[in-house]
């Protein structure tokens, strides 16, 4: 199984919290639950709970996106 560079980038920096000043998305309002990722090595990996509940595709090939893109 393996992993978008894009989707690890986009963890890693969901994780470090790097946001620049007024970026802003449902995933960053709220913190992580245990049931929104796995570890698969060093990447953190999201559930398709997780991408329900941020409500949006972001075009990054994320294993278990729910939007079919």
């Amino acid at each position: 199984m393996s992993q978008t560079t894009e989707e690890g980038d986009a963890a890693a920096k969901l994780a470090s919290s790097e946001l620049a000043p007024g970026e802003s998305t449902a995933a960053n309002d709220q913190p992580l639950r245990p049931e929104d990722f796995y570890m698969d090595g060093p990447y953190m990996v999201f559930t398709e709970s997780y991408h329900l509940r941020r409500g949006y595709c972001c075009n990054s090939g994320c294993r278990h996106c729910p939007y079919g893109k």
